[in-house]
């Protein structure tokens, strides 16, 4: 397995800069997911890496081999994209062997390898079956398949589950995790369900406009986003992001007025001067109980989970509030209601440049 280094990557079409300046770091073994809203630039930075696209500047590493001119062939990559491709005319077993065929790679060998990889994906009993036989996760295992017998020192996958239905997706998605275990393999994963990159990453690079945002564990950006994008980006329902005023700083705290909530005192998080700035809060920090910090409005969407149930208020500043709750509690379409909030579960961000979206 290999180490990635990106140090100054850029990628231009024209005039037009996708990739601005991406400086990374991948580790042996590392399950890396790029994740953010469709053209952020992260499938343009995973093809980058497989050398489908031609790097304007910068310089990409291979265990510490610049590897910009290596062609895709030799840098030691297997690529899964999200559409199958495979052959329709081949069977599981010619499918999953035949970038091997094309090496000239003894038929034995060849054999010894898709039966490994089949076992190691519960495919074995399907190797003689046609594409055509095959359901939609069946025909991806196949495709993820084709990688595994490469002996690929990098896994790259390109949205591999969009095309799968929910619980596809779910069973899938735990494989790749499992392969990943099994196999100690260094992927790089792309996907804009920050589901998906919460559950499989060991380390999620959050991109937005070809930029880099923020880079670590899932629980660490989720507790700790550095900025509005990411505080909105990572988490499901998103964070309660509102405008907000910071009046003054007392103890390491900021004192904060919200429209219609005067005077809220919560930690100073990424704000360090007064004036303009952005308050968040996470649906699921929102609850019933009563407290000294609170949010109210009125209830215009219930949606009943079972364990929990979601809700909408429309505040009287006419913004709406997402709050998560636990059960399912008495409530009524329209009615009033008061949320509370614990100070420490606040994050508070810097009001956004010109150029800049909050959300």
């Amino acid at each position: 397995m290999a180490r990635l280094k990106l140090s100054g990557i850029r990628k231009r079409f024209g005039d037009v800069e996708v990739i601005k300046g991406v400086d990374l770091d991948i580790e042996t073994g590392e399950l890396v997911v790029f994740v953010g809203p469709s053209g952020c630039g992260k499938s343009t930075l995973l093809r980058l890496i497989a050398g489908l696209d031609e790097i304007s500047s910068g310089t990409l590493e291979i265990d510490g081999k610049v590897s910009n001119t290596v062609s895709s062939r030799d840098r030691g990559i297997a690529m899964v994209f999200q559409s199958y491709a495979l052959y329709p005319h081949l069977t599981v077993a010619e499918n999953m062997g035949f970038s091997l065929s094309l090496r000239k790679t003894p038929k034995a060998e060849i054999d010894q390898k898709v039966t490994q990889a089949a076992k190691i994906l519960k495919l074995d009993h399907l190797l003689g079956r046609k594409p055509s036989q095959l359901s939609g996760g069946q025909r991806q295992r196949v495709a993820i398949g084709r990688a595994i017998v490469r002996e690929p020192s990098i896994f790259l996958f390109d949205e591999p589950l969009s095309n799968l239905d929910a619980a596809l997706r779910m069973e899938t998605r735990a494989e790749i995790a499992k392969l990943h275990r099994d196999l100690a393999a260094t992927m790089i994963y792309v996907t804009h369900d920050q589901v998906e990159a919460m559950t499989l990453a060991d380390k999620i690079v959050v991109l937005n406009g070809g930029v880099v945002q923020q880079v670590g564990a899932p629980m660490e950006l989720y507790k700790h986003p550095c900025n509005p994008f990411v505080a909105g980006f990572i988490g499901s329902p998103r964070m309660n992001l509102f405008a907000a005023n910071v009046a003054a700083f007392k103890d390491g705290h900021a004192v904060i007025d919200l429209p219609g909530v005067p005077g809220l005192t919560v930690p100073a998080g990424h704000v360090t001067e007064q004036g303009a700035a952005i308050f968040g809060v996470r649906p699921q920090a929102l609850s019933l109980v009563s407290g000294p910090n609170s949010l109210s409005g009125r209830i215009s969407l219930i949606e009943r989970m079972g364990p929990e149930t979601v809700i909408n208020l429309v505040m009287p500043n006419q913004e709406t509030l997402v709050a998560v709750l636990p059960g399912d509690p008495d409530l009524a379409l329209d009615s009033e209601i008061t949320l509370s909030f614990a100070r420490e579960d606040v994050h508070l961000f810097p009001a956004p440049t010109s150029n800049q979206d909050r959300n």
